[in-house]
Protein backbone atom coordinates (compact mmCIF):
# COMPACT_ATOMS: atom_id res chain seq x y z
CA UNK A 1 0.00 0.00 0.00
CA UNK A 2 1.53 3.33 -0.82
CA UNK A 3 1.56 5.56 2.55
CA UNK A 4 0.23 8.44 -0.01
CA UNK A 5 -2.79 6.92 -0.82
CA UNK A 6 -6.32 8.60 0.71
CA UNK A 7 -7.35 4.45 1.52
CA UNK A 8 -3.93 5.03 3.87
CA UNK A 9 -4.75 7.95 5.60
CA UNK A 10 -8.47 7.25 5.99
CA UNK A 11 -10.28 5.26 8.26
CA UNK A 12 -12.37 2.69 6.69
CA UNK A 13 -14.73 0.74 8.19
CA UNK A 14 -14.73 -2.68 5.60
CA UNK A 15 -14.63 -5.43 4.51
CA UNK A 16 -11.73 -3.88 3.72
CA UNK A 17 -8.19 -5.66 4.01
CA UNK A 18 -5.15 -3.74 4.01
CA UNK A 19 -1.65 -4.85 3.23
CA UNK A 20 1.59 -3.41 3.11
CA UNK A 21 4.58 -5.05 2.09
CA UNK A 22 7.67 -3.96 3.17
CA UNK A 23 11.42 -4.98 4.03
CA UNK A 24 11.66 -6.03 7.82
CA UNK A 25 14.57 -3.70 8.12
CA UNK A 26 11.80 -1.40 7.88
CA UNK A 27 9.90 -2.07 10.21
CA UNK A 28 10.28 0.91 12.58
CA UNK A 29 9.45 3.01 9.68
CA UNK A 30 6.51 1.37 8.85
CA UNK A 31 5.61 1.59 13.01
CA UNK A 32 6.05 5.07 12.94
CA UNK A 33 3.77 5.62 9.34
CA UNK A 34 1.23 3.88 10.84
CA UNK A 35 1.37 5.64 13.95
CA UNK A 36 1.55 8.90 12.28
CA UNK A 37 -1.72 8.23 10.73
CA UNK A 38 -3.24 9.14 13.57
CA UNK A 39 -5.66 6.23 13.93
CA UNK A 40 -5.46 3.42 16.15
CA UNK A 41 -8.45 0.99 16.34
CA UNK A 42 -7.59 -2.29 15.58
CA UNK A 43 -4.37 -4.11 14.27
CA UNK A 44 -3.92 -7.78 13.09
CA UNK A 45 -0.90 -9.22 13.26
CA UNK A 46 0.05 -12.70 12.47
CA UNK A 47 3.60 -13.97 12.72
CA UNK A 48 5.09 -16.83 14.35
CA UNK A 49 8.27 -14.66 15.06
CA UNK A 50 7.87 -13.70 18.75
CA UNK A 51 10.72 -10.71 18.17
CA UNK A 52 8.63 -9.23 15.55
CA UNK A 53 4.91 -9.70 17.60
CA UNK A 54 6.69 -8.07 20.50
CA UNK A 55 8.05 -5.37 18.23
CA UNK A 56 4.80 -3.98 16.79
CA UNK A 57 3.13 -4.73 19.87
CA UNK A 58 5.33 -1.94 21.87
CA UNK A 59 5.14 0.25 19.24
CA UNK A 60 1.54 0.19 17.40
CA UNK A 61 -0.94 3.14 19.24
CA UNK A 62 -3.89 1.11 18.91
CA UNK A 63 -6.84 0.19 21.62
CA UNK A 64 -6.60 -3.49 20.30
CA UNK A 65 -3.59 -6.02 19.06
CA UNK A 66 -5.37 -9.07 17.71
CA UNK A 67 -2.11 -11.66 17.34
CA UNK A 68 -2.25 -14.82 15.12
CA UNK A 69 -6.44 -14.44 15.42
CA UNK A 70 -9.47 -13.27 14.02
CA UNK A 71 -9.60 -9.14 14.21
CA UNK A 72 -13.39 -9.34 14.50
CA UNK A 73 -15.36 -10.73 17.26
CA UNK A 74 -14.12 -8.55 20.25
CA UNK A 75 -16.66 -10.17 23.14
CA UNK A 76 -18.20 -7.40 25.26
CA UNK A 77 -17.25 -7.77 28.82
CA UNK A 78 -14.60 -10.33 27.91
CA UNK A 79 -12.21 -7.99 25.50
CA UNK A 80 -12.35 -4.22 26.04
CA UNK A 81 -13.02 -2.31 22.77
CA UNK A 82 -12.19 1.20 22.04
CA UNK A 83 -9.30 2.82 20.09
CA UNK A 84 -6.87 5.69 20.69
CA UNK A 85 -6.21 8.85 18.21
CA UNK A 86 -8.55 9.52 15.87
CA UNK A 87 -10.22 6.38 16.37
CA UNK A 88 -10.66 6.94 20.20
CA UNK A 89 -13.77 6.38 21.42
CA UNK A 90 -13.08 7.13 24.93
CA UNK A 91 -13.77 4.75 27.40
CA UNK A 92 -13.01 1.26 26.03
CA UNK A 93 -16.67 -0.77 26.21
CA UNK A 94 -17.19 -3.61 28.63
CA UNK A 95 -13.81 -3.01 30.34
CA UNK A 96 -13.09 -4.13 33.84
CA UNK A 97 -13.07 -0.27 34.64
CA UNK A 98 -15.39 0.71 32.48
CA UNK A 99 -17.77 2.78 35.12
CA UNK A 100 -15.01 4.63 36.71
CA UNK A 101 -14.38 6.43 33.19
CA UNK A 102 -17.40 8.15 33.41
CA UNK A 103 -16.97 9.65 36.92
CA UNK A 104 -14.43 12.16 37.68
CA UNK A 105 -12.63 12.70 40.71
CA UNK A 106 -12.34 16.20 42.26
CA UNK A 107 -10.39 17.11 45.59
CA UNK A 108 -10.42 20.39 47.22
CA UNK A 109 -7.70 20.96 50.10
CA UNK A 110 -7.80 24.37 52.05
CA UNK A 111 -4.81 25.32 54.36
CA UNK A 112 -6.75 26.73 57.44
CA UNK A 113 -3.55 28.20 59.02
CA UNK A 114 -2.74 30.27 56.18
CA UNK A 115 -6.42 31.58 56.88
CA UNK A 116 -4.96 33.84 59.59
CA UNK A 117 -6.79 36.43 62.29
CA UNK A 118 -8.87 33.96 65.26
CA UNK A 119 -8.48 30.48 64.28
CA UNK A 120 -10.47 29.43 67.55
CA UNK A 121 -13.93 30.69 65.50
CA UNK A 122 -13.18 27.88 63.25
CA UNK A 123 -13.69 25.34 66.02
CA UNK A 124 -16.81 27.23 67.52
CA UNK A 125 -19.96 25.77 67.60
CA UNK A 126 -22.33 27.81 64.84
CA UNK A 127 -25.08 28.57 67.45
Amino acid sequence: MDPESPLAQNEVFGPVLHVCTYRRDNLGRVLQWIRETGYGLTLGVHSRIQSFVDAVVTEARVGNVYVNRSMIGAVVGVQPFGGEGLSGTGPKAGGPHYLFRFATERTLTVNTAAVGGVTELLTRPLN
